[in-house]
């Protein structure tokens, strides 16, 4: 018997505008192409041109007539992620998706992004906040809906506020949930700025809870060279339908947060764990609940990547 896959129900979104971070594989080509089948225009900004491209063959594979272009973004480079805002700003169109779901996890050593920052905490976190700001003025122009993909893992460790580069004792398991929980903190406090300035964006929290992706696989450019154990756990589990998400069911949560989630909401998948199953509304984690921590993220994220909210919107 085919395993039964949940959906949720896609508004029209004929002549909107997205922008999806990490499109290129997995859960963001899911999202990609969920948003692509309701209409759509889809701007995958990819950090590798070829596998962009076959991203784009595979989603116009399932649905032809979708229109879809490829930027260039390294989210570990402040200036590539700048260099892609003013191409878009320059452009002139306003955006009215963004959905921020790029990543990277638990290099098994540590690693610094182009600007000397952790990997996890400098691409997870610090780019995307830094390619926000960047878009500004289209996502007001749009008044976009924002989703910040963030991970399970959101919901145990801490931000390590002593050493936020992980330069002293390097562990990646918890460093990646910090770029995660800092992540969240952003898109919580995005939704309270937003509502309080007048900005008009409507900012969403979501996660994919646990699927088999390229997240935990052999990746020489973090330096693995092998699938870790873990991801062939969750392979085997997803492809048996025992308790985990495949990647189209991943991608549920974040479509939904994109397109009929509440401001300040917070998605997953709603089975045992909230690992796999159909997408609904979460009760928020703990590590996500204090404005003043997130108030101190934002405050922390424009010093780190001299980027001015204010001045960009």
């Amino acid at each position: 018997m085919a395993r039964r896959q949940p959906t949720v129900t896609v508004p029209d979104l004929t002549g909107k505008l997205a922008v999806i971070t990490g499109a290129s594989d997995g859960i963001g080509l899911e999202i990609a192409a969920r948003l692509a089948a309701a209409g759509a225009e889809i701007v995958l900004p990819v950090r590798n041109t070829r596998k962009g491209e076959a991203a784009i063959a595979e989603i116009r594979r399932r649905t032809p007539a979708a229109t879809l272009s490829l930027r260039s973004l390294e989210l570990s480079s402040l200036e590539s992620v700048a260099e892609l805002g003013a191409g878009l700003r320059q452009e002139g169109r306003p955006v009215h998706l963004l959905i921020n779901n790029a990543g990277v996890m638990t290099p098994p050593d540590r690693q610094v992004t182009a600007d000397g920052f952790e990997l996890q905490f400098g691409t997870n976190h610090l780019g995307h906040f830094a390619l926000v700001a960047h878009l500004m003025p289209l996502l007001r122009d749009g008044r976009a809906r924002v989703v910040t993909q963030i991970s399970v893992a959101a919901n145990s460790g801490a931000i390590n506020w002593d050493d936020l580069n992980w330069e002293r004792s390097y562990d990646g398991g918890r460093a990646y949930s910090q770029s995660k929980i800092a992540f969240g903190l952003f898109g919580l406090e995005l939704a309270r700025r937003s509502r309080q300035q007048g900005w008009g964006i409507t900012s969403t929290l979501s996660h994919p809870g646990v699927a088999p992706t390229s997240l935990l696989a052999a990746r020489p450019e973090v330096g693995r060279s092998r699938d870790t154990a873990g991801r062939r756990l969750i392979g085997a589990l997803s492809a048996r339908g025992i308790l985990l998400g495949t990647a189209g069911s991943a991608a549920l949560p974040a479509v939904l947060a994109a397109t009929t989630g509440s401001d300040g909401g917070f998605y997953g998948p709603s089975g045992p764990g909230h690992l796999g199953g159909a997408p609904a509304e979460q009760k928020l984690y703990s590590r996500l609940r204090s404005e003043e921590e997130a108030a101190r993220v934002w405050r922390t994220s424009e010093e780190l990547t001299a980027t001015s909210f204010a001045r960009l919107r």
